[in-house]
């Protein structure tokens, strides 16, 4: 009896499917790479938003002005760099002081950065710091850049100061030839333009910090 097999154009057509089979299959894989890779970035993009912002929350809740140093307030802001004197967040063992922080925030090269100095635990050492918070954000050094963090995407910022029942310009005057930022205020407001892509849906985000313990009752 004579067997059957496959003839020259039957195996053809076999070898085309397979073909075409295995396109699509590495088409959808792909895909589905693609879209992985573009889930975890947006992941990644989200949770670096809230660990900026969770972060610049935790230095204004940390603010504490000096007496006799830098006007007697906490924040200070030139329209670039915004530097905030707070008490150091790290406790030490036993109790022990751990001394005072000046952090420093800017936006630069697309991103938004975050500075902090060493501990400090003199005036002198203060005022050290804070003039070097002023110059890393106009024009950082090799070392001040050691110091510095880059937080999210961020194309530029502006700021307000809550005061007087009313949201200011930090940079306004008061009438009496002394800059508002003198004072430290009872809240600020963040205003900050992301870089595309979005990390999150809007094109800008706007952030209100109260001082706490404000009661406008009171003011």
């Amino acid at each position: 009896m004579r067997q059957q097999g496959f003839t020259l154009v039957e195996l053809l057509i076999a070898l085309a499917l397979m073909a075409v089979l295995g396109v699509l299959s590495w088409r959808g894989l792909d895909t589905m790479v693609r879209t992985r890779d573009a889930t975890q970035s947006r992941i990644d993009k989200v949770a670096m938003a809230q660990t900026s912002l969770s972060q610049w929350r935790a230095d204004l809740d940390g603010m504490q002005a000096q007496p006799g140093l830098f006007n007697d307030s906490a924040i200070a802001w030139d329209g670039r760099v915004l530097r905030v004197l707070r008490r150091n967040g790290t406790p030490l063992p036993q109790g022990q002081d751990s001394g005072m922080q000046v952090v420093a925030w800017t936006v630069r090269d697309g991103h938004w950065w975050r500075w902090q100095s060493s501990p400090c635990f003199s005036r002198a050492s203060l005022s050290q710091a804070w003039g070097m918070a002023q110059q890393w954000g106009q024009n950082p050094s090799a070392d001040s850049r050691r110091q510095e963090t880059r937080l999210m995407q961020a194309h530029s910022w502006q700021l307000f100061y809550f005061r007087e029942n009313a949201w200011t310009n930090p940079l306004s005057s008061d009438g009496s030839n002394n800059l508002v930022s003198q004072k430290s205020p009872d809240g600020v407001r963040l205003l900050l333009d992301l870089e595309a892509p979005q990390p999150i849906d809007t094109g800008k985000i706007t952030l209100d910090w109260v001082r706490p313990g404000f009661n406008p009752a009171r003011s």
